[in-house]
C-alpha cells in the first residue's frame, strides 16, 4: 500500500537539513531503485522554488510500504529525524487516483 510521509521541520533547521541531505536522497534513491517511491520534495517555506536561508517547512514523501508500521519505522529512521530537521513526521495511507 501506498503512504504519505509527512515531516514538519523545525524552525530555524535549514543548516541540519542540508548537512544531511545527502544521506536522506540516498533512501529516497533506495526506494526509487526498488520501485517503491511515487514522489518526494519538500515544502519550500516561502512562496519559490528555492526559498534560500527561508528555508523549507517541511517534506512528503508517498512510497510502497507493506504496513504503516514498516512506513513508520522506515520514516523514523530518516537522517532529518537523527538531524534534528524534523519536529514530528506524520503517516497515512494514501490511495493514487490520478495519474492513473
Amino acid at each position: 500500500m501506498l503512504y504519505a510521509i509527512i515531516g514538519q521541520d523545525q524552525p530555524g533547521s535549514l543548516e541540519n537539513r542540508l548537512a544531511a541531505r545527502p544521506a536522506h536522497l540516498a533512501r529516497l534513491q533506495a526506494l526509487q531503485e526498488q520501485g517503491r517511491l511515487v514522489l518526494a520534495g519538500p515544502f519550500p517555506a516561502i512562496d519559490s522554488p528555492d526559498p534560500g536561508p527561508a528555508g523549507f517547512s517541511g517534506s512528503l514523501i508517498v512510497a510502497e510500504f507493506a504496513s504503516q508500521e514498516d512506513a513508520r519505522i522506515w520514516a523514523d529512521a530518516d537522517p532529518y529525524v537523527d538531524a534534528g530537521v524534523y519536529t514530528h513526521v506524520e503517516i497515512k495511507p494514501f490511495r493514487k487516483v490520478f495519474p492513473a
